[in-house]
């Protein structure tokens, strides 16, 4: 019998459709279009990008927008906002409207032509987080801005562009969005009831059961979330409190490194390198005022969505809101520990 599951965080509600339960090769394998032309972020051709905003470089390579490099930042030849401009807040009658300003970069992450943060090593994937940091870190500064959103998007289906070379983006927004403060406000609302944070919570009566636990590494796990809006869904978390994604220290970008890339094999081996969106969810900009969220530190936890495209949203989705999902998250954390991510 179906079942329905309430996520503990937003109180969303999903509908697991075990009459129409999945394993993973029951899901239909990614099959991409070739891609057409010269691939503008491999290495020799800085020229076809916009120039660089940030690189990581190789000690002797210091021209900006030239070959050496080992992490390149450029802004989007297509910005979703636009760096230029105040926000101009504005309001025509009981509408709301400002200017779109905000910031929309896309990270290279590797001078090579591979097409998935799964074929990079350890040792890449740690430059690309600390890319992340760096840029975060750097938007902060920016007043106009109360959050960045790092994302990527693998494969058409999950709204990738044609350029078949691993990269990821990041949007700078002026406002909070929608998702992540339901979460911020999700949060909140457990600890002034517990006093607990509900992702500590989550993790350690994830790691208790281990039913939906995937990998617990250095510091770090990864498990299926107990309402998945999609099949395959994980999370990856530190079990150490912290809000901000920017604050995590050195040698723990390590282990997250081998971890994010560990995860990314697995259901790439397991799925058939399926098309998938991860986002990372850190705690907004703060600027102390009036009315100040004090407990923001306590109560939020930072984390990384991974999210396989293998099933379309319809109808019903779009109408209700419920996600209907073929495969419990506990097959799936099953498939997924006993998957070799070397294979």
């Amino acid at each position: 019998m179906p079942e329905l599951r309430k996520d503990p965080i937003v109180g969303r509600w999903v509908i697991i459709s075990t009459e129409r339960a999945k394993r993973p090769n029951d899901f239909s394998k990614n099959v991409e279009p070739p891609m057409q032309g010269q691939c503008p972020f491999c290495e020799g051709n800085e020229g076809l990008t916009p120039h660089e905003i940030y690189a990581v470089r190789n000690p002797e390579a210091r021209k900006p927008d030239a070959g050496g490099w080992q992490i390149r930042v450029v802004p989007s030849i297509h910005p979703v906002l636009r760096i230029e401009g105040d926000l101009g807040r504005r309001g025509s009658g009981m509408y709301d409207m400002m200017n779109g300003v905000g910031a929309h970069e896309v990270i290279i992450e590797t001078p090579k032509h591979v097409s998935g943060i799964a074929d990079l090593d350890d040792g890449q994937i740690n430059k690309v987080l600390l890319t992340y940091i760096e840029r975060i870190n750097d938007l902060h500064k920016d007043r106009r801005f109360k959050y960045v959103l790092v994302f990527k998007n693998y494969g058409s289906l999950a709204g990738a562009s044609s350029i078949r070379h691993s990269h990821s983006q990041l949007i700078a927004t002026p406002v909070n969005p929608k998702l992540v403060k339901e979460e911020l406000v999700g949060a909140r609302r457990y600890f002034d009831y517990k006093e607990r944070c509900v992702f500590c919570d989550v993790i350690k009566q994830d790691m208790d059961s281990q039913e939906r636990l995937v990998m617990d590494l250095d510091g770090f796990v990864a498990i299926t979330p107990f309402a998945p809006r999609f099949p395959f869904e994980v999370w990856i978390l530190p079990k150490e409190h912290s809000c901000d994604f920017s604050n995590i220290k050195k040698p723990s970008i390590e282990h997250l490194a081998k971890m994010l890339r560990t995860i990314m094999r697995k259901l790439k081996v397991a799925l058939g390198d399926p098309p998938y969106n991860y986002v990372i969810h850190t705690a907004p900009f703060r600027i102390p005022k009036a009315g100040y969220w004090r407990t923001i530190e306590q109560d939020y936890h930072w984390h990384i969505e991974i999210m396989p495209r293998l099933t379309k949203v319809a109808g019903f989705e779009w109408g209700t809101g419920f996600h209907i999902n073929p495969t419990s998250p506990e097959d799936a954390a099953k498939y997924l520990r006993e998957v070799n991510e070397n294979a």
